[in-house]
């Protein structure tokens, strides 16, 4: 009765400790002397990775669905192996393949003339129909635990928001993660354990929006991508990371002009003064004060663009320059003509 009481006490913490089915391994750090009980540290990971040390502190789980258990005394612990079960044991790559007879894993190498060193540790794998035991000094396994996951801050650019502007769109939470450790034992020692994946996490990252968006850029600042909507819109993304939304794009013929020549003045039609970022457009095709950013189909940057001058006609934009020799120089080019929001 007061094994049997003992059993449902270790069957009710292994419940608590939600432990699945036991299915990988079992470490055991075993003492020179041969008896029943092993003084042994006890390293048990289920079929997810979960692992349990058992070092004398503490109840230990009932592992009768896999015809072992573990027992227990002031010496330590022991796995106790069921009658007719095969196990076979690996040493130094030679292995043996023997039947439990309702034995301890110490009684069992006992009976083998296997005598673990005092840095030496037994690998019990429960995993397949029989028991493997692989005596060595280093011993690798992989431990799932549950842990306090912080949560992570995701910066989102935003091309709508205004260069050097944020907004939090969404909050971060704690939460709770799955992590996987690879755990290193050599002679007899924990020597590392690493953080290799986490499986899942209740955290929920923090999202920050930042503004890409300018009013104009500087003519170094070449064009990295292009990003279209279906309507035409979208999206210019330059080196920088600055970005300039226009409503349309328009394939267009550019000329240039500068004052003093072909009757152009240094006043334009909407009252500016001519500068570089003076176009002259056919109002009938682009009004006036549309802003622009043109680049020509060879790669002449032009930049941004306002249309405040007029004096041609059709599907033509003329830019002005600041000397005759720029406008010579430019010619008359195909161009792609973004309409700037």
């Amino acid at each position: 009765m007061k094994h049997h009481h003992l059993r449902k006490n270790l069957h009710e913490f292994w419940k608590r400790r939600g432990m699945t089915v036991f299915a990988t391994a079992c470490i055991l750090c075993v003492s020179i002397a041969a008896t029943n009980w092993a003084s042994a540290l006890y390293i048990l990971t289920g079929a997810e990775d979960s692992a349990i040390v058992l070092d004398g502190s503490g109840p230990v789980p009932d592992l009768s669905e896999q015809l072992v258990y573990v027992s227990s005394s002031s010496s330590g612990y022991d796995v106790t192996l069921s009658a007719g079960q095969t196990v076979t044991v690996r040493q130094e790559g030679a292995s043996i393949s023997v039947q439990s007879r309702e034995e301890t894993i110490s009684a069992l190498l006992d009976r083998l003339h296997l005598v673990p060193g005092p840095l030496d540790m037994v690998g019990v794998d429960l995993s397949g129909e029989g028991v493997v035991l692989t005596v060595s000094s280093d011993i690798t396994y992989y431990d799932q635990v549950k842990e306090t996951a912080a949560f992570a801050s995701q910066r989102v650019a935003n091309p709508e928001l205004p260069q050097g502007t944020e907004r939090v769109v969404q909050t971060g939470t704690n939460g709770i993660r799955t992590a996987v450790y690879e755990v290193v034992w050599s002679n007899g020692k924990q020597i590392s354990r690493q953080f290799v994946e986490a499986l899942d996490s209740t955290a929920v990252d923090e999202i920050v929006e930042y503004g890409t968006a300018v009013k104009e850029v500087v003519a170094s600042d070449r064009i990295a991508s292009v990003n279209k909507n279906a309507d035409g819109s979208g999206t210019l993304v330059f080196g920088s990371g600055a970005t300039l939304a226009f409503s349309g794009a328009k394939s267009m013929t550019a000329t240039a002009y500068t004052a003093g020549y072909g009757g152009a003045d240094t006043c334009t039609a909407t009252g500016t003064s001519v500068r570089v970022g003076t176009v002259a457009v056919d109002k009938k095709v682009i009004p006036l004060g549309t802003r622009m950013y043109i680049v020509t189909n060879d790669g002449i940057v032009y930049g941004t663009a306002v249309a405040e001058d007029t004096g041609v006609r059709g599907n033509t934009v003329d830019l002005y320059y600041d000397t005759y020799q720029q406008c010579i120089n430019f010619g008359r080019r195909s161009c792609t003509v973004y309409i700037l929001e």
